[in-house]
């Protein structure tokens, strides 16, 4: 049972570091200087949607 529980644990940790991350390294990139110079260069401005974007109060 306790390594039911332990897999489990495990498992949301890094789900969670996962969109920490992916968060972290999505706003980097579009704060920083040459994301900035690629958006006005080339008119990029991507915006995907992440199922984690669906918010209830929308």
């Amino acid at each position: 049972m306790d390594i039911i529980f332990s897999i489990i644990a495990y498992l949301i940790g890094v789900f969670i570091l996962y969109v920490v991350i992916e968060t972290a390294v999505r706003k980097g990139i579009n704060s920083s200087i040459i994301g900035k110079f690629l958006e006005d260069k080339y008119g990029i401005k991507e915006e995907k949607k992440s199922f984690l974007d669906n918010d209830l109060d929308n």
